[in-house]
């Protein structure tokens, strides 16, 4: 792994804005680069509410993920997007509820390669590994070595993806994802965020602007659209909602809806 992540960062793009690095910048991470911040600084200006969405993006992860392991009793997930990895990792979230649990991270952006190491600190009892895939590419995650060491399909799968099916633009996003899910047994799970404009559509159009000029196109999802992607499969209650309205933790104060431009859900394959 130690080769292949020098190898990785011999391949970072420093001169163009990366989705990943920009994610990380707003959330307060460092491993980004100047292009990164000034892209990052320049969707903060349009929409000031960009990092309160992030991190509610971020905690559905953690929340859908703990669901799934601990009340599910799933104990194998494909995260789709891995993106750079911040603690908590979900390896870390539900190895805290079932340690035999095993991860298999995939992204194709050779910044998180190069820091993959840290998604692979399992423990004992579990396993982890990582996969260079980009997931318009179900074929090369699927027949990655990874996923066939880590993942038995005679058991439940939980798929993640998490903050990835906005920039995945139709006609590709559907039959992607349906051949993600193809090779799950039923009882295994979808877990997904789509980005929309719904609440605050002036604000998040001029953000989708800022990405694409930087040439990270994306699609924003109306709830309808949003719901399509859970066609045929049977929805956790509360069901498709803006994701920090899905089960949030107790005590804690909501964010204000117009400061969330994401739907998420936990569906279940029957």
């Amino acid at each position: 792994m130690a080769y292949e992540a020098r190898r990785a960062a011999d391949r970072v793009d420093t001169g163009r804005a990366h989705s990943a690095r920009v994610y990380d910048f707003i959330l307060g991470g460092k491993d980004h680069y100047q292009v990164d911040i000034e892209a990052g600084a320049a969707m903060c200006a349009e929409w000031p509410a960009l990092p309160v969405h992030m991190r509610a993006n971020r905690a559905f992860m953690h929340r859908a993920a703990r669901y799934l392991a601990r009340e599910e009793g799933v104990r194998q997930f494909l995260d789709i997007g891995t993106g750079l990895p911040t603690s908590p990792n979900l390896h870390e979230i539900v190895q805290a509820e079932r340690p035999d649990a095993g991860v298999v991270y995939v992204d194709n952006d050779p910044i998180v390669l190069a820091h993959a190491e840290a998604l692979l600190t399992s423990a004992p009892e579990g396993r982890t590994a990582y996969a260079d895939a980009d997931m318009r590419d179900p074929g090369t995650i699927i027949g990655s070595p990874a996923f066939r060491d880590i993942l038995d399909l005679g058991e439940p799968v939980g798929l993640m993806v998490i903050g990835m099916l906005h920039f995945v633009l139709p006609p590709e996003d559907h039959p992607v994802l349906r051949r993600l899910l193809a090779p799950l047994p039923p009882g295994s799970f979808l877990a997904a965020t789509i980005g929309t404009a719904d609440f605050a559509p002036q604000e998040v159009g001029r953000v989708a602007r800022e990405y694409e000029r930087r040439g990270m196109p994306m699609a924003l999802r109306t709830r309808a659209q949003a719901a399509a992607f859970f066609d045929g499969l049977d929805l956790v209650e509360p069901g498709l909602c803006q994701v920090h309205r899905w089960r949030p933790e107790p005590g804690r104060p909501l964010d204000d809806d117009r400061d969330i431009a994401m739907y998420g859900a936990v569906a279940r394959i029957p």
